[in-house]
């Protein structure tokens, strides 16, 4: 008996690739949210004007230092995984696409640099 193929032959990837992109939005997200109400909470029980200060002595704490620096790997991460599928589901030249990945890809390793210097200069 003999194989007939029907269309054109795709490679099939397997569906754990979605999942993986689904959960790391997920728990990117929990992290930011968490670490969004514990600077929320340091504000609202602090004594005091918020100002320069404050905020500096917020993220002055090693701990506080370490949080941030994983808050804001995760939201780059975030980021990226959102901007990668919106580019692949939407944008069909191929092209325009690569243009539009490395473009995010450089604006993202900027933003993470930028904020990592501000973080450390505190």
């Amino acid at each position: 008996m003999s194989s007939v193929n029907f269309g054109s032959h795709r490679l099939v990837v397997g569906a754990h690739y979605g999942m993986r992109d689904w959960l790391m939005q997920r728990v990117t997200a929990v992290l930011m949210a968490v670490f969004t109400v514990i600077v929320i909470a340091q504000l609202v029980f602090s004594k005091g004007p918020i100002g320069y200060e404050l905020w500096a002595g917020i993220f002055a704490a090693q701990w506080m230092k370490s949080l941030t620096f994983a808050v804001i790997i995760g939201m780059l991460w975030h980021v990226w995984v959102g901007m990668r599928n919106v580019f692949q589901d939407y944008v069909k030249p191929y092209a325009v696409r690569f243009v539009m990945h490395v473009f995010a890809i450089v604006w993202l390793t900027a933003c993470g640099g930028w904020a990592i210097q501000v973080l450390w200069r505190l």
